[in-house]
């Protein structure tokens, strides 16, 4: 298991990143988490940039609203936490404790900088350690 820890993000993170835009409805995403069985969406700017995320937790603090009314302007997190893909798991699962975070985005860096190209899961992390 040791040598897992030391293991880069860039060997266990889940490529092709799905994406919504800023106008998606919150029913479409409810629906694109299901049907994909993932459990985060990033949401991207026009240009692809990520400007938000949105986890299930999310949905479900709006659970009582319309939500083909709201969109994913409306409920995202604005705070993008992101990594290197060359970091350690270790590092990884450090930040994601102190952060109290379930995924971390992988940005592209060129040629278009701020372009999902990557995520990683806790439980991308967990299924890593036990291989």
């Amino acid at each position: 298991m040791e040598l897992s820890k030391e293991k880069r993000v860039r060997d266990v993170m889940t490529r092709g990143v799905i994406t919504v835009s800023f106008d998606t409805p919150v029913s479409k995403i409810a629906k694109l988490l299901v049907r994909e069985c993932i459990s985060g969406i990033a949401v991207t700017a026009l240009n692809g940039e990520v400007v938000g995320v949105i986890s299930e937790i999310d949905i479900i603090k709006v659970f009582d609203k319309d939500w083909d009314r709201l969109t994913a302007e409306d409920i995202m997190s604005t705070v993008v936490r992101t990594i290197d893909p060359e970091t350690t798991l270790r590092k990884a699962a450090e930040i994601m404790c102190d952060l109290n975070i379930h995924r971390l985005l992988i940005l592209s860096l060129k040629p278009a900088p701020g372009v999902p190209i990557g995520i990683l899961t806790a439980s991308d992390i967990l299924r890593a350690s036990v291989q």
